[in-house]
């Protein structure tokens, strides 16, 4: 009798623990019975409670979800390929019409691959590349020359932005009545393919030697400059140094000149004294007492005779 009773409150147990679950703060139930839907989903969080065996819980995430696209390479309007990768993120909005028609993240996911994968093909297809890889219209920076590519600074009309938007608009609509919501969707890459990826480099490097050249002709220009303004600084400091150099030679000559000039009036003075006493000293020696001497007046003597006089 009491193993009966023992199995019995086992029994019990196991009955109420299989009506009785818990919803977290991050979920929301969906109550099952033989496969139908019964009642509106549960978002509460808490301890609740459902018929054992017969009724089942699906258990939906709140929070926003990822889906990650994969890498394409897609065809432009002008027809250039492009690799596109692109993520968005998500949520299920009402998990009733979610378990519906989706019934778990996984049947979301394939869905969620073919909508926006499928937008985004169309959005591309749709538009020339010069608006997928800009968002805005911009005139060359001051210094950058204008490039020969017409593309390069191409008016746009939509650009990357509003092409995001419209697939994501798109997107939204296509998935309103799967009891989900797309909230962003962004590119992560867009990259040219292998071919037209060499081109644009070969476009880039083309401009970026165009700009170089420029500047390498204008720093040539101005190293000529500064080395003609250099020269002719040099030439005017050498010519003023020059000409104070010959002034001081010439103030240099004209003082050395007046000292011998000096010297040589003081020099005559001493020859005339010298001569004057040797003429006398000859003069008693060269004529007799009574000898008349008769003198020209361009003679030193006479000229001696005559400053004594005076």
């Amino acid at each position: 009798m009491r193993a009966v009773v023992i199995g019995l409150l086992i029994a019990v147990l196991l009955l109420l623990s299989g009506a009785a679950y818990t919803v977290g703060e991050t979920e929301q139930v969906v109550v099952t019975q033989f496969g139908r839907p019964i009642g509106a989903p549960v978002t509460q969080p808490g301890l609740h409670f459902k018929i054992p065996l017969i009724q089942r819980i699906h258990r939906f995430d709140k929070r926003f979800l990822e889906w990650d696209g994969d890498a394409n390479q897609l065809p432009t309007r002008d027809k250039r390929f492009i690799w596109v990768d692109t993520y968005a993120r998500w949520r299920i909005t009402r998990p009733l019409l979610f378990y519906q028609r989706l019934r778990d993240e996984r049947g979301a996911q394939t869905r969620l691959d073919d909508i926006l994968d499928g937008e985004t093909r169309n959005a591309i297809a749709k538009h020339q590349l010069v608006e997928l890889i800009r968002s805005t219209n911009r005139k060359p920076e001051a210094g950058e020359t204008q490039p020969t590519d017409e593309e390069a600074f191409q008016q746009i009309r939509f650009g990357r932005e509003k092409i995001r938007q419209e697939i994501l608009s798109a997107a939204q609509q296509r998935t309103s009545d799967l009891g989900l919501e797309i909230l962003d969707l962004q590119f992560k890459r867009i990259n040219y393919v292998e071919e037209v990826r060499k081109k644009v480099y070969d476009r880039m490097t083309a401009e970026r030697q165009r700009i170089a050249d420029r500047y390498r002709s204008e720093g040539e220009g101005e190293a000529s400059r500064i080395q003609g303004k250099r020269e002719r600084e040099l030439k005017r400091i050498q010519s003023e140094a020059y000409r104070e150099a010959q002034e001081i030679t010439g103030k240099a000559d004209a003082q050395a000149t007046a000292i011998y000039a000096q010297a040589y009036d003081q020099s005559a003075d001493s020859r005339r004294f010298y001569s004057f006493l040797k003429s006398m000293e000859t003069l008693p020696q060269a004529i007799a007492g009574d000898t008349t001497v008769v003198l020209s007046t361009r003679g030193e003597l006479y000229q001696h005779l005559e400053e004594a006089g005076h």
